[in-house]
């Protein structure tokens, strides 16, 4: 399930740049998220089947949408833990990258997947403080089952605001996929990681996966 709907909210955080004005900086986050899920639809319409007979196109839209809205490098640190502390600058810089690509690769085919409706942004509680918030919608997923799933912004020094983290039932995508680098990094260090990263991609996420799971 988390998996499923990861990568449904993923299509959702990428395609909604294309409804963003030009000083989304200046929006708050609910706001964001909000013109995301209004938007969405008609962003993709009419162009699902193309993208989805053309991987490479589909990558590289998201290379241009993607970035602009979602902290990629304080995700990354967050996904090493404690071994942010211990990597070089290059080390963390390859990982950043190399993980943002394994991700876009694997989950890219959530933006295709997203029809209008299927998300409710949901009353604020109010800011975390005034760097940081939380974005709580509902997804309605195909069988017509309803997911929460919360994004969590930080505003970046230049004062935008961008989405690190994505928490679906509970469960944090930051979380999720530090507990599988963690034990990647123990088995095989840190360099062999990013080296397996940047070479296989989504197959090495796929790999971490069933080892979490046993097999």
């Amino acid at each position: 399930m988390f998996l499923r709907t990861l990568a449904l909210v993923f299509g959702l955080l990428v395609a909604g740049a294309f409804a963003l004005p030009a000083h989304a900086d200046q929006q708050t986050p609910d706001q964001v998220v909000q013109g995301i899920a209004d938007d969405l639809g008609k962003a993709i319409e009419g162009h699902r089947e193309e993208l989805k007979q053309d991987h490479v196109r589909l990558i590289k839209l998201i290379d241009g949408l993607l970035l602009p809205h979602f902290d990629i490098d304080y995700a990354s640190i967050l996904v090493l833990g404690q071994y942010a502390r211990s990597a070089t600058p290059e080390q963390r810089a390859r990982f950043a990258k190399a993980f943002y690509n394994s991700i876009a690769h694997r989950y890219a085919e959530g933006l295709l997947n997203y029809t209008r409706g299927r998300v409710q942004v949901l009353p604020s509680k109010g800011d975390l403080s005034d760097k940081r918030s939380i974005v709580r919608t509902q997804v309605v997923l195909d069988d017509g089952k309803t997911v929460s799933v919360d994004y969590a912004f930080r505003k970046t020094r230049d004062g935008q605001w961008k989405a690190y983290d994505v928490i679906i039932e509970g469960i944090s995508y930051v979380t999720n996929y530090r507990n599988q680098v963690g034990e990647e990094v123990r088995k095989t260090g840190l360099e062999a990681l990013i080296s397996r990263l940047e070479t296989q991609g989504e197959q090495a996420l796929d790999a971490m996966d069933k080892a979490q799971k046993g097999g």
